[in-house]
């Protein structure tokens, strides 16, 4: 039987291509370029067929100049499309599964309920009264009015002749039904008090069946199980004894009322003083991906379902996903301190799920720190109060756009089937092996093997969650009526979502983005990708929600917050958040993500996105796309990847050439002297594609050190570069087999070791760094004051920075790869010494001279002290 290839002809191509092919197996005599014509399928698909090979190396070409890399396949299915191959069509039209909206449940009124199938021209056929429907069945064409109690059944049929099973949806309309939840309110506001309060509860229902009122103080999850507060009639408000709270305590409800609505409440008490905030420009920053940096407690490590490294020699399951913790990050502070950084930034330390959340950025409980970076005596209430004593502010990463595919822990419900019961195709129940998941991929650690324990699931996966840890006992799909385990079964049932079955009223409705939707506004009601849920963030239950569970971190003392995939808000929305939070704890610093690999400038000029996607926007207050002062300041920063966009151009080629043009735009922000600065992070670098760790020449990144910690904005580091740690590699995993010990994420716990400790902090960059956060620290202008009088020549820069009107004032003159002769004119008279070579220069006409060796900085201080630090291979 021939093999035949698929290739998805990109739209810039001309209407023909080619293939060149060579080193097939069995070996046949390679094509001559171009290569031999592929046949034309139609919808741009064209193929090609091998008698007889097996594996090859080939190309795709138009004949015309484009054409795809080198390739190599050599396993099963041979589709090839926007650089990626498949083992099946990635084209071909899903099997039908039939949702409903709005969501089969009881209603007060009648309901216009919409059908829709997995493809956009499925043939849906259904019935109404509860019989089975067949291919005779009437054909869905619009809305059906819903108004009696209905058993609504359907089926659809895909464009390639593919069935669906059959999906049911009972529907309940009973004007005289209980919908409303209880509500619980509390004599004392959730928040920091100073000393010890006593608190009553207050439940509340519309209607006068009992309520039972349920709760915990340990900040364990109620049941029906737990002690029983309150329990009556709740119609004038239903209270219990008053909870005396000494000390930092969380107090969780679950109300159950007569009908079985279920309310969920948390309250959370931080007893002591609050702490000052301060200016936050007076920080720098090191940023850590907290399960990567260094292992405390081997007892919490974990592994991901996905991209598990295993061992070559031995077959083990080596280097757990989840490995560094909060024990491993108080150990290593004074490593912290001691590089000289007055601020650490962590990723989300929130509960996480999914098949690789180990970076914190899947959320499935904001009101809980996932147990896999604590240990009895390391929580991260812990990891605050250390890092305080140590003089080390921290900033939490907080995600507010999405939730993980898990949905949200007693708030939201999203429908999928039990991990444990997914059988890969050509497989069979219980014979998964993949390092610590033996028999089925439920998570391990869980006793019953499913991780998913969301109190809102429905009754039938709740008890499933309770019992069968071998996944093998049958259990019918209630959307398909299929049973599982079943090896092939829709792995979407397991791992994916269907977005027009979530609930509105936590999420958005609009689908998953596509290709175009980036650099439009689009992006603010889409889901970013299946693990990745777009929350209805504007709904008053949604703010409610994430602000009070971010106020009860600020209350346990974090200092700043880092909001993530910032321009996936729009910008009056997120300043809802911001604004409450800096309500919550006043003079907070609050910067985002808004990633743009570009200038970013939007409507002002040379930009392919509107202004209103850009992260000056997000710093203004003004309305006018193409007039940053039409607003004034909104109080949000953002992280500056308008500046580290051009990195690739110059820092990474050995030169400064382009930066001042970027510095020359600091006007269009709120306050450029917010922004924060880097060379890299955990997803981006300063290269061709933003997809590596830095790669150049030592002294490069040292003179972009130099920058970084002179110019204005607060410099950031991510872990690692202080030893060029992973230099080069993929920032996150980009092949279908990469781990995460070959990224930029890779494990760094190892350098920290006390055999390897001395070694590390030798390194010429550990010493570069520790060395500028002492200058920039013992220098107010280098903190806050903002640019002028910059001026670039490719190898070198020079500016001044000038606060308060002389209170501390600098001229800075940089030099790239050689050394450099720096004039800077118009400035202040008076005496000024380098903090970097200690040179003294006194200025009577306004005009100032010296010399910068290759690779260093000057840094001249008006009545400043003088040198500051030791000299090192590049400050000097």
């Amino acid at each position: 039987m021939p093999l035949v290839v698929h290739f998805k002809k990109p739209s810039d191509w001309r209407a023909s291509v080619n293939i060149h092919y060579w080193d097939t197996t069995p070996a046949i005599p390679p094509t001559a370029w171009p290569g031999a014509a592929m046949t034309a399928e139609g919808d741009d698909w064209f193929s090609y067929s091998f008698e007889t090979a097996e594996t090859a190396s080939l190309v795709f070409n138009d004949g015309a100049g484009r054409q795809t890399a080198n390739l190599r396949r050599d396993q099963m299915g041979w589709y090839y499309r926007n650089s990626q191959w498949y083992d099946a069509n990635p084209e071909r039209p899903a099997v039908p599964v039939i949702t409903v909206s709005p969501p089969a449940q009881t209603y007060l009124t009648p309901q216009q309920v919409v059908l829709q199938g997995s493809n956009r021209t499925d043939v849906i056929h259904y019935t109404t009264d509860g019989a089975t429907p067949t291919a005779s069945s009437p054909i869905y064409a619009g809305p059906i009015e819903i108004a009696r109690p209905t058993t609504l059944m359907a089926f659809g049929i895909n464009s390639a002749g593919d069935v669906g099973g059959i999906s049911t949806f009972r529907y309940t309309i009973d004007p005289n039904a209980d919908l409303e939840r209880p509500t619980i309110g509390a004599s004392v506001a959730s928040g920091t008090h100073e000393t010890p309060v006593s608190v009553v509860f207050t439940v509340r229902d519309n209607r006068p069946a009992p309520v039972v009122a349920y709760f915990t103080t340990d900040g364990s999850a109620p049941t029906p199980a737990s002690p029983v507060y309150a329990r009556g009639d709740a119609t004038t408000g239903l209270t219990g004894n008053a909870i005396a709270v000494a000390s930092s305590a969380t107090i969780r409800f679950l109300a159950i009322d007569g009908a079985g609505n279920e309310t969920r409440q948390s309250f959370y008490y931080n007893i002591g003083p609050a702490s000052a905030p301060g200016d936050f420009r007076e920080e720098t920053i090191y940023f850590l991906i907290t399960t990567r940096f260094y292992d405390g407690d081997p007892n919490n490590n974990y592994f991901c379902r996905d991209r598990i490294k295993f061992n070559a020699a031995t077959g083990q399951a080596e280097d757990p996903h989840w490995r560094g913790d909060f024990r491993g990050l108080i150990q290593q502070l004074d490593y912290l301190r001691d590089l000289g950084f007055t601020t650490i930034w962590i990723t989300p330390p929130v509960e996480n799920r999914s098949g690789l959340d180990y970076h914190g950025y899947h959320a499935y409980d904001w009101t809980r720190i996932d147990p896999r970076l604590e240990s009895p005596d390391a929580t991260y209430q812990d990891l605050i109060n250390a890092a305080h004593a140590r003089g080390i502010k921290i900033v939490q990463d907080v995600v507010i756009n999405h939730s993980s595919q898990y949905g949200i822990r007693d708030q939201v419900w999203v429908d999928h089937l039990p991990i444990k019961y997914y059988v890969p195709r050509g497989s069979q129940p219980g014979r998964v092996n993949n390092g610590p998941y033996q028999g089925n991929l439920g998570d391990y650690r869980n006793p019953n093997r499913e991780d998913n324990d969301n109190p809102l699931a429905p009754a039938w996966f709740r008890e499933r969650q309770r019992s069968d840890p071998a996944g093998a006992q049958p259990l019918v799909d209630p959307r398909t009526s299929a049973t599982v385990p079943s090896p092939g079964y829709d792995p979407n049932r397991f791992f994916g979502v269907d977005a027009n079955t979530l609930n509105p009223e936590w999420y958005h409705q609009q689908g998953f983005m596509a290709g175009g939707d980036w650099e439009s506004v689009a992006i603010q009601t889409k889901h970013l990708a299946g693990d990745c849920l777009d929350l209805a963030t504007e709904r008053q239950n949604v703010k409610d929600y994430l602000i009070n569970a971010v106020n009860r971190y600020l209350d346990m003392g974090v200092d700043a917050l880092r909001i993530d995939t910032v321009k996936h808000l729009a910008r009056e929305n997120l300043l809802e958040y911001v604004n409450a939070w800096k309500a919550r704890k006043p003079g907070l610093f609050v910067f985002g993500e808004n990633l743009v690999k570009g200038t970013g400038w939007g409507d002002l000029g040379g930009d392919n996105a509107p202004s209103d996607l850009r992260p000056w926007w997000y710093t203004r207050l003004g309305n006018d796309r193409r007039d940053p002062n039409s607003g004034g300041d909104s109080g949000f920063a953002v992280l500056d990847f308008s500046l580290f966009s051009t990195f690739r151009d110059n820092l990474s080629r050995g030169g400064y050439g382009g930066i001042g043009g970027i510095l020359g735009m600091d006007w269009v922000y709120g306050d450029a002297t917010r922004l924060v600065t880097f060379l890299q992070n955990h997803d981006v670098g300063p290269d061709n594609d933003f997809r590596f760790r830095f790669r150049g020449e030592q002294w490069m990144a040292a003179a972009a050190y130099n920058l970084l910690w002179t110019i204005r904005g607060i410099p950031c580091l991510y872990y690692g570069e202080e030893i060029e740690f992973m230099k080069g590699a993929p920032q996150d995993i980009i092949g279908n087999d990469d781990t995460l010990d070959s990224t930029g994420r890779a494990y760094f716990g190892d350098h920290l070791s006390e055999q390897a400790i001395a070694v590390t902090q030798s390194h010429p960059l550990y010493q570069h760094i520790k060395r500028l956060n002492l200058i920039r620290r013992a220098i107010p202008a280098l903190q806050k004051a903002p640019m002028s009088q910059v001026s670039e020549w490719g190898g070198g820069m020079s500016f001044v920075r000038d606060y308060n009107n002389g209170e501390s004032y600098a001229v800075v003159g940089l030099a790239m790869g050689g050394d450099q002769d720096i004039t800077v004119g118009n400035i202040r008279n008076g005496a000024y010494a380098d903090a970097v070579t200690g040179n003294r220069i006194t200025v009577s006409g306004g005009n100032i001279a010296f010399h910068v060796r290759g690779n260093s900085a000057g840094i001249y201080v008006l009545n400043g002290p003088g040198r500051i630090g030791e000299d090192g291979v590049y400050l000097r």
